[in-house]
C-alpha cells in the first residue's frame, strides 16, 4: 500500500480515515494542530507516524507531504456559527492551510490530493437535490472558505497537472463527533442531551432537512476518490441523495433513547442553510460510490458509541 498523509488526521472524519486505512496495511501519517481533534481519537491505532502542527504555517505543510503519496485533506474549522463569529482564524484554518496543502504538494510530487468540501457551498438554492453544476451562494465565511478551497484545487489540476479531487460532504455523523462543541453536529448534540436528561435546542421551527450520512460512506467515497480514473479537478457529492427533517431526527432519536424529552426551539442560527439534500449520481459514476450504511442503522451505532463512551 501506498503513504497516505491524512491532516486534521485526529478529529472526527479523520481518524475514521487513519483507522481504515491502517486496516487495510496503509502507511499513515497525521499533521493536526488539535484546535478540534484530539489524542484519544486515535489511541486505538498503532504505527501511524505523528506530525504536531498548523498547516496554516507553510514549512509544517512541507514537512508533512514529505515523501507523502496521497493527501487527504481533512484539517479545518468545521462550523458555520464559529466562521461567523471569527471569520480570520476561520479563514487561515479552512483556507491558507488548503492553499499551503497545495502547494508543498505540488512541489512535492504528491499523487493525489483529496480534499473536504462541504454542501455550505451551495447555500439556500431553492433546487434540491443538490447537484455540482449548480450554481453556488455561500452564506457564511465557513461555506465560502470551502467554496474557494475546491476552486483551488480545479485550479491547480488545471494549471500545475497536480491531481486534486474535491468531496462534498452533507451532514456526517458518527462515533467520535465531539458532542461537548457547541458547534457540535446536531446529531450528537442531540443524543448527548438526551442521555444526559436536557433539553436539546432546535434552532428554527426544525422543519429544515439534511441529508445526514454516516461517516463510513464519507470514508469510503474520499478513499474511492484516491485511486478513481479521470476525477482529477472534479468537485463530487458523497451522501445518501435522501433528507429528514431536523423534527423527524429529534423523534427518531428520543424513540431509540426511549425518552419523553421535548426540545426548546430558538431563534435560526445566522448563515444556516434551510433545505439539504445531495444527487450521488456523479460519485455513483465516477467513484462507483454507494451509501454501505443507512441513516437508521447510522443512528444505532452512533448511539451503542455515545452510550459506551458515557459509562466509560
Amino acid at each position: 500500500m501506498p503513504s497516505y498523509l491524512v491532516t486534521g488526521g485526529a478529529g472526527f472524519i479523520g481518524s475514521h480515515l487513519v483507522t481504515e486505512l491502517v486496516r487495510r496495511g496503509a502507511q499513515v501519517r497525521v499533521v493536526d494542530d488539535f484546535s478540534t481533534g484530539f489524542r484519544r481519537n486515535l489511541d486505538h491505532v498503532r504505527g501511524i507516524e505523528f506530525l504536531e502542527g498548523s498547516l496554516a504555517e507553510l514549512d509544517v505543510a512541507r514537512r508533512a507531504v514529505d515523501g507523502m503519496a496521497f493527501v487527504l485533506h481533512q484539517a479545518a474549522i468545521p462550523s458555520v456559527p464559529r466562521s461567523v463569529s471569527d471569520p480570520i482564524t476561520s479563514h487561515r484554518a479552512n483556507l491558507d492551510a488548503t492553499l499551503n496543502i497545495l502547494v508543498a504538494a505540488r512541489d512535492a510530487g504528491v499523487r493525489r490530493v483529496v480534499f473536504a468540501g462541504s454542501s455550505a457551498a451551495y447555500g439556500n438554492t431553492p433546487t434540491l437535490p443538490k447537484r455540482e453544476d449548480m450554481p453556488t451562494r455561500p452564506l457564511s465565511p465557513y461555506a465560502l472558505q470551502k467554496l474557494v478551497g475546491e476552486q483551488y484545487l480545479s485550479m491547480f489540476s488545471e494549471l500545475y497537472g497536480l491531481e486534486a479531487v474535491s468531496i462534498r460532504y452533507f451532514n456526517v455523523f458518527g462515533p467520535r463527533q465531539d458532542p461537548s462543541s457547541p458547534y457540535s453536529g446536531v446529531i450528537s448534540l442531540f443524543i448527548s442531551a438526551l442521555v444526559e436528561g436536557r433539553r436539546p435546542t432546535i434552532f428554527g421551527d426544525g422543519d429544515q432537512t439534511r441529508d445526514f450520512t454516516y461517516v463510513a460512506n464519507i470514508v469510503d467515497g474520499v478513499l474511492r476518490a484516491t485511486t478513481a480514473a479521470g476525477v482529477s479537478g472534479e468537485v463530487i457529492n458523497v451522501a445518501t441523495g435522501s433528507r429528514i427533517s431536523l423534527n423527524q431526527l429529534f423523534r427518531a432519536l428520543r424513540d431509540l433513547i426511549g425518552s419523553n424529552i421535548e426540545p426548546v426551539y430558538s431563534d435560526p442560527r445566522a448563515g444556516d442553510v434551510r433545505d439539504s439534500q445531495a444527487d450521488i449520481t456523479k460519485a455513483q459514476r465516477l467513484l462507483g460510490y454507494e451509501p454501505l450504511v443507512t441513516f437508521e442503522e447510522g443512528l444505532r451505532l452512533t448511539l451503542e458509541w455515545y452510550r459506551t463512551e458515557i459509562r466509560a
